[in-house]
C-alpha cells in the first residue's frame, strides 16, 4: 500500500474511532460525578478529574468566567452563598489547565460588597493572578434575542455571554418558590434588568436563558446545604453538612441528581422538567451514569 493511501487509511479510521466513542457515551447517558470528603478542594479537584479534568475544557489563552452564587451577605458556614473554597479551586484547576484570565461575579441580592466579602469569596481569592473578582457593572447588560417561550428578549452580561469558557458552581439549597435552587437557577446572576419579573413563569424563563448561555461545566456545591428558609436562610439549624461535590457537563443531569440530596424527585422540580422537555439535558436518573469520584 503506497504511503498516502496508508496515511488516508489511518485517518479515517481515526475519524470512525471519534465517532464511536462519541456514540458509546451518548448511547451510555450523561456522567455526574459525585464526590465525597471533608477536603472540600480536594473533593472538587476530584470531580473536574472524573470527568476528564479541567483541561478538557479550558485551554491554553482562554477567558474563562466561574459564575458562583454570592448574592446574599451571609457567611459561608450560614450556606446561602457557594463555598469560597469549592470555587478557588475551580479557578485554581482553570489557570493551571492555562486560562490567560478568570473573572468571577455574581449580580448579588444584597449589596454587594458586604455579599462579596461576607461570603468568603474576597478573602479566598485574595492574590491570585490572572484572576479577577468583579463588581456587576450596569451598562455590560446587553439584550439578547432569547425567542423563548416566557422572555422574548433580556439583558444578559457580556463577559459571560463572551467568556471562552463559562463554569457554572452553585450551591445546593432551598428555595422557596422553586423548592431547589441549582444549576439551572444560578444563571439569574448574570441577568439584568427586574428579574423578579419572570418569576411567574420561571420555570420556562430560566430555560430561555440557559439555552442562550450554555454551560460548559456545572459544579454543583453540596458541602454545606440550606436545607430550609431558602435563598437567603440565616440559621445554622437550616444547615446541613453533606460534603459533596457534583459535577457534569449536562446542568438538568447535574441539578436532577443535587435534588434528591433534598428527598425530593427531578419530575418534582418544574424547571428541571421544562429544560429536560427543551432539550437541555437528561433528568431521568436511570439514564445517567452517577460516578464516585
Amino acid at each position: 500500500m503506497r504511503r498516502r493511501a496508508f496515511l488516508k487509511l489511518m485517518g479515517l479510521a481515526a475519524l470512525f474511532h471519534q465517532w464511536l466513542l462519541r456514540t458509546v457515551a451518548a448511547a451510555e447517558g450523561p456522567v455526574v460525578a459525585v464526590a465525597s470528603g471533608k477536603d472540600h478542594a480536594q473533593i472538587t479537584r476530584n470531580a473536574i478529574a472524573a470527568l476528564g479534568g479541567m483541561q478538557r475544557f479550558v485551554k491554553s489563552g482562554d477567558v474563562v468566567v466561574v459564575k458562583p452564587n454570592m448574592g446574599w451577605d451571609r457567611t459561608p458556614e450560614q450556606g446561602a452563598n457557594t463555598n469560597p473554597v469549592v470555587v478557588r479551586t475551580v479557578v485554581e484547576e482553570a489557570l493551571r489547565a492555562g486560562a490567560r484570565k478568570v473573572k468571577v461575579f455574581d449580580r448579588t441580592c444584597n449589596d454587594d460588597r458586604r455579599c462579596y466579602v461576607n461570603s468568603g469569596m474576597v478573602a479566598a481569592l485574595k492574590g491570585m493572578k490572572n484572576v479577577e473578582l468583579k463588581y456587576i457593572e450596569n451598562e455590560r447588560f446587553k439584550k439578547v434575542d432569547l425567542k423563548g417561550k416566557a422572555l422574548d428578549e433580556w439583558e444578559l452580561y457580556d463577559e459571560a455571554l463572551n467568556a471562552d469558557v463559562f463554569i457554572n458552581v452553585p450551591v445546593a439549597k432551598h428555595h422557596q418558590l422553586t423548592k431547589v435552587t441549582l444549576g439551572l437557577k444560578n444563571v439569574m446572576g448574570v441577568m439584568g434588568g427586574k428579574r423578579g419579573a419572570i418569576h411567574k413563569k420561571i420555570d420556562e424563563a430560566l430555560t430561555d436563558v440557559n439555552k442562550v448561555l450554555k454551560s460548559h461545566l456545572v459544579l454543583v456545591d453540596a458541602t454545606r446545604v440550606l436545607i430550609a428558609h431558602g435563598p437567603q436562610g440565616g440559621s445554622l439549624e437550616d444547615v446541613k453538612y453533606l460534603h459533596k461535590v457534583i459535577a457534569s457537563t449536562d446542568i438538568v443531569a447535574a441539578d436532577a441528581y443535587a435534588t434528591t440530596l433534598f428527598g425530593h424527585r427531578p419530575e418534582e422540580i418544574a424547571v428541571t422538567v421544562a429544560a429536560h422537555r427543551r432539550g437541555l439535558g437528561e433528568m431521568d436518573l436511570k439514564k445517567i451514569r452517577i460516578v464516585k469520584a
